[in-house]
Formats: structure tokens, sequence, C-alpha cells
């Protein structure tokens, strides 16, 4: 049986890549020598079988190329069903094909310590088993274990210590005490989980005991599908059968089961103190696997792969490093392990189940419950609360990385994205006070950053005064936008104060030759492709909330804009500044482009052209897309970087949360398209943006900056990159399944 995970040595052993895969011991993997302990056997062939998980079929044929089975095979499982639906297929495959012979049942990631040893304990249950007993395999304790499940098994009076004897009952794993005294009475063996039977006795017990489970067990090897590599068992068929351990199923009910004391030493290898014992030591006790350079440390466990590990001064421990994680515990508490694991997944943590490597490609989804944790139980409860000014209205700028406020000068852009997050939030099925929230956000922009004509101010103070009455475009872009969603929300107000936005807009920050949006009401200074990026967004939120297609029209000229000045053909880039004709800009601000606008316009051209059937602008959302990936990353971190020269060249090497965000956007628009499918990309790009920006920023937070060697840059969290994380994460869960 190849079915487990071993997550009693993560991080090591994780779903993708479980313990009996792994070289853990010397002489290749845990499979590979459980087949070969298998081959050994000296009184001839035994066709040996495997069942396994249909998502290791790959790494299976690997491991076992050179081995011939003796006509067995590969017998693969569409999910897990626990041991006693595996105990039951290989019992029907024996009835199916080898009569009623005798099967021997062991676990693929068992320490065994000789082949010969093996099979005399094996050959000396054969008597018991042809007889029609169910034959278990105990180990006598060294010592009061409590990861083991026991067998009591007194025996005769007078009976040699390896006979066969008679099983009294199965106790389930002790604690301490227990395990002392089972010690103590000598008639307790630690459960091997190695089983030998006769076929039809196995299926005599599940008829008795666990019919259920025989008979869809049964429905699902009929219909199987044999192939060369293997035998396949249908999913729809597999998923019936119920979810049952062998042990509870059937052993602890039968009448007839024999136990035969192992000859052989034997560890389930399901504990890094485990390991340590059986591993080779240097004189202080130390077993060191990988780099590692362990100074006047003493009976300790240390292994790294990926990078150097160093200790000093370290005792009865056990240290694991891998690419992404490491594990430190007293050797004694190293079984507990699992607590770590359970705890990771509850969070929607993927380090329990993918390992970590260059090429790895993730599933499609993996990153679902981990991004739903982080949005809704971690992130919005706190900046309902800690985010949220109930002085002087409004919301926080940005938080301490302890969760305090940052008390500086509020931007309207910021109030307005607040805002839209509450409400996605809401829109997805967040249950808090999200109401409350978007109307407190709406009520102080409406009473405290309102111009007389209608607009609004780039800036207030803490306690709401104006610090800067600039009617900037972007600002209004994102308080438009923001009042789509809260319409979409249910807000009352919303839809009033958006067309008093718009007739703002038309009148005075629309250019009167029909060139676009002046930066501000005065209409100084460079123009920007970035204001009406923005524009375009808030326009398509209108008409996807509204179905009005006057919205839609409003984005057209917005992407006539980007056709005619943004967009370079030559290069594929997307210019940032222009002069007032919309010619570039002269200088490094003309050869400015920034990869997080890249991907941002990419994602908003994909959805105007679902809107206005305009296709033809999806091959350029591709291009952007691929300019950013070829010339924008960081190729040490994989995160983009602020901004890049038309030709490819560094401007700006610090990675802000953002880009990372809306790479995510893109990539989920683009993969809709037909093209090549993105889905690994979102996934590992989700993955990047937890691995560098929220995994290590406290619960709730993010960390927005990080340098060109990977070092966290940031002193504080800006409420503003809130926006962005909702709308890539809220998209993430809509579409990617």
């Amino acid at each position: 049986m190849s079915g487990g995970v071993g997550s009693r040595l993560w991080p090591l052993s994780r779903e993708d890549n479980p313990k009996q895969f792994h070289d853990l011991s010397g002489g290749g993997s845990m499979l590979l020598k459980t087949v070969k302990r298998l081959k050994a056997r000296q009184t001839g062939e035994t066709p040996v079988y495997l069942i396994a998980s249909e998502r290791h079929a790959e790494r299976v044929r690997n491991d076992l190329a050179p081995i011939d089975l003796a006509g067995g095979a590969a017998i693969f499982e569409p999910m897990g069903r626990n041991t006693a639906a595996a105990v039951a297929v290989a019992a029907l495959r024996v009835l199916e094909r080898h009569d009623d012979a005798l099967a021997l049942i062991l676990p693929s990631d068992h320490e065994i310590s000789t082949e010969a040893d093996f099979w005399a304990t094996v050959e000396s249950g054969v008597p018991a088993a042809k007889a029609g007993s169910l034959v278990v395999f105990g180990v006598k304790p060294t010592q009061p274990e409590t990861g083991y499940g026991y067998i009591e098994a007194p025996g005769a009076p007078d009976s040699n210590v390896d006979e066969p004897r008679k099983v009294a009952r199965f106790v389930e794993k002790p604690d301490l005490e227990t395990a002392e005294r089972y010690l103590a009475d000598g008639s307790f063996y630690w459960n091997a989980g190695i089983f030998l039977f006769r076929a039809s006795a196995m299926r005599d017990a599940f008829a008795a005991h666990a019919p259920e489970i025989w008979a869809r067990a049964e429905a699902s090897l009929k219909a199987a599908t044999e192939e060369v590599n293997g035998v396949f068992l249908p999913a729809d068929l597999y998923a019936d059968v119920p979810s049952d351990s062998i042990d509870y199923a059937v052993m602890e009910r039968a009448a007839d089961i024999t136990m035969v004391p192992a000859r052989f030493k034997w560890s389930d290898l399901g504990s890094w103190q485990s390991l340590l014992e059986v591993s080779q030591a240097d004189e202080k006790g130390n077993v060191k696997l990988g780099d590692v350079i362990a100074i006047d440390c003493e009976n300790a466990y240390f292994r790294s792969h990926g990078r150097l590990l160093t200790a000093i001064g370290m005792k009865d421990v056990a240290v694991v490093s891998t690419l992404d994680a490491t594990f430190v515990a007293p050797v004694t508490h190293s079984q507990h392990v699992k607590k770590i694991v359970e705890q990771l997944e509850k969070s929607g943590r993927l380090e329990t189940r993918f390992t970590p490597t260059e090429d790895r490609i993730v599933e499609s989804g993996a990153w679902r419950k981990r991004v739903r944790h982080w949005l809704f139980e971690e992130t919005l409860p706190l900046w309902c609360e800690n985010g949220v000014d109930r002085v002087h209205g409004g919301f926080h700028e940005a938080l301490t990385f302890d969760g305090r406020p940052v008390l500086k000068n509020k931007r309207v852009r910021t109030q307005a994205r607040q805002i839209y997050a509450f409400a996605m939030a809401k829109q997805q099925g967040w249950t808090g006070d999200a109401d409350k929230l978007i109307a407190h956000g709406i009520e102080h922009l409406a009473l405290k950053a309102r111009t007389v004509r209608g607009g609004f101010v780039r800036t207030l103070t803490v306690d709401g005064a104006v610090a800067d009455p600039t009617e900037d475009a972007y600002d209004h872009s994102c308080v438009l936008l923001a009042l789509a969603h809260a319409h979409a929300a249910g807000n009352k107000d919303a839809m009033r104060l958006g067309d008093a936005t718009f007739d703002f807009l038309d009148e005075h920050l629309e250019d009167h030759r029909l060139t676009g949006f002046l930066e501000t009401s005065e209409g100084k200074g460079l123009r920007r492709s970035n204001p009406h990026m923005h524009l375009l967004e808030a326009f398509l939120a209108w008409h996807q909330v509204t179905g009005k297609r006057a919205y839609l029209r409003r984005a057209a000229r917005i992407v006539d804009l980007f056709r005619s000045s943004f967009f370079d053909a030559d290069t594929w880039t997307l210019g940032e500044y222009f002069e007032d004709d919309w010619s570039r800009a002269v200088g490094e601000q003309g050869q400015w482009t920034e990869p997080g606008h890249h991907f941002e316009w990419a994602s908003l051209l994909v959805d105007f052209a679902k809107a206005s059937g305009q296709k033809d602008l999806i091959p350029f959302g591709r291009k952007l897309y691929a300019s950013a990936v070829a010339n924008g990353l960081n190729r040490a971190t994989g995160l983009a970087y602020g901004a890049v020269s038309r030709a490819g060249l560094p401007l700006d090497r610090m990675s802000r949360s953002w880009p990372q965000s809306e790479a995510i956007k893109a990539a989920i628009a683009l993969d809709a398209t037909g093209g090549p499918d993105l889905k690994p990309e979102i996934e590992q790009r989700v993955g990047r943006l937890f691995r560098w920006h929220i995994d290590p920023a406290p619960t709730g937070m993010w960390i927005d900056q990080i340098d060109e060697k990977g070092r966290a840059s940031a002193t504080e969290v800006p409420a503003s990159i809130f926006y962005h994380l909702v709308s890539a994460l809220t998209q993430y869960l809509d579409r990617v399944e």
C-alpha cells in the first residue's frame, strides 16, 4: 500500500511527494526498498501489486521502472478511501487473478532490518493463514511508544517467543502511562500494519463486518481501466466506497486472528525521532543530512534541502529545512508535527501539499482555501476595526505592523478604495458590517471631500480638513469605481453621488478637444495614461452594474486613446508620460514604463473586448502581458519591478505588492480568451504574492515593498493597496476552479 501522505515527516513529506518516495535511510526510496524486499523471497517468484494514488502514477512508474513485478501491477486510486478499501481491492484482485492464494499486505514506507528476517517471519505465519486465520505481525516494544497502535497477544505460558499466538484485542495509541504498562506486561506488541491471509478469508471477513466496502470496491475494480502502466479505478464508483481503516472495519471485529512476533527490527519511520534512531550518526549522536554545519551539538537530527543549515549547542532536537519551510522541535516532541500541519491546512497554506521546486506546476485552484481564509478570516476583520477612523470619519491611510493607525493625511483615493474593498467583500458573502462601513466611507467623502463644484479634493487632514484642494482625475476615477460597487452592494446614496461625479468629470476634467481627460481641473503639467486606465476601470464597472451602454461608450473613448497614443507597437510597451498633444514625453519620463500597469491594462482590455465585442484588443493584452513578463520581472524573486525602460532596463528596482496583484488579474483574464493555458502561471503568481508580500507580514497585513535582493523594505501597511489585493483575489476566487 502506497497511498499515505506521511504528514508526521513534514516539511519533507507532502501530498505531492509523500514519505514513501523519499530516500530516508539510504538505499533508495522507501517504495523501491519495499518492492525489492518482496522480490527477495527465496521460495519462488511472487507477483507484486502496488495500490497507490493516481496523482503519483508518474512517480511510481519512475521508481519501479527497473523492477519486474512478476505478473503484478500498479493499481491506482483516483482518491484515497483509507486502508479498508485498499485491502478489499487487493483481495479482490487475488481472487480474480490467482484463485484463492495467500495475500501479504504491507505499507510501502516502513524500515525493516533484513530481507531474510522479514521473510522468515512471514513464512512462519503461512500455516495459520492457509488454515483461514487472518494473520497480523507484531513487534516487541523496546520503549513505551505512544505513536503506535498495540496488539495484545499473550501466548501460552510455555510457548516460544517467536511462535504465532491468538490475538486477544487491538488497542489504540495509548498515553504514556498506559504504554509503560504495556511494556512491563510483556504480552503487548506494536502493530506493524502487515497482514497475511487467504483471499477468501478476507472476503468472508468483509462480508461479516463491512459488506458495503467490499461490494463497492468490487464494482470499482470490475469497471477499472487496464493500461500498460497500471490499473486505474474509476473515480465515480470509487468515490462511493466508504472510507475506513482495515483495523476498524474488519480486524477489531473478526474472531480468528493470529499474531506472529516479528524477528526483524522494524520502524514505521513515522517521526523525526525514529529517523534519528535508524540513521547513521556521528560520534556525538548527530545525524546530518544535506548542507549542514553543527557545532557542539548532541543527539540531534539535522536535515537540509536546498540551503545551508547551521546550529550551535543544540541537544536532542530535530531541525528540518526545505526551500520554503523549517521545522524545529525537541526530538521527543517531533511526532506532534501533525499539529503544525493541521494549523497550516486550516488556514489554507500550501506548504503541506506541494514540494517547492523551480518547475513545479500547481493544480488549478490550489490557493483557493488559503486566499479565502486570508481575506475573510484574517484581513477583513482587522481592517474593519483597526483601519476605520471612528473619531474623525473615513479610513486611516495606513497601519503600523502592530496594527496601530498611522496618523497622516488621508487621500481621497484611499477612502474610495476602502469603500470598494468592503463593497466587494459584501458581494463575496462576507458577513461583517459591510453596509455600515460603505455608508461610513461615502458619508465622509460627501461631507468632507466634496468641492463647491461637485468634485472631490485630493487630500484631507486626519481630522477631515482640506489639505490639498486639487481636483485630480485619478482620485475621481477611484471614487467612481467605489460608488459603482457600493451601488451593486445596495447602498442607496451611491447612484446619486455617482451621477454628480460624472457631471463634474464631464464639465471640469474632460479635455475640450475630446482627447481624453486632464490630469487636474487646472490642466497643467505632463499628461499620463494611468488616470485614464483607472477611468476605464470605473466606466466598465458602471456598465457592469447597470447594463447601460452609455458607460461602455465612455470606456471606448479611453480604449481609442490607448490604440492611438499609449501603446507602442514596436516595443509592446505602454507609455506613462506624454506631452499635451499625447506625443511621448522627452527624456527618462518618455522611456518610463511600469510592468504593473501593463498587467492592469491587459485585464481591462480583455474585459472591454468581452463587453464590446472588439476582440482585436485581446492580442494587445497578450503583448502587454508578454512584455511585462519578459522585461519587467526581477529574476531573483519573480516579482515585477516598479518600472523599466522601453528597452527593458530597470528604472525602479523596488517590487511593490500591487503589480503582483495585477499580474494575477491579467493571467486570469487572458486565460479565458482561448490562448495558452495560464492556469499554472496563475497559481504561481498567487504563490509569489503570498510568499513575498503576505505570509511574512503579521496577520491580515502585507509587506508592500520588497527590494531587488528580496528584503522587506516597508515601514507601514498602506491601506490603498487593499483595493488591489481584494480585486485580484476575489477574481481568483470567482474565476479559477
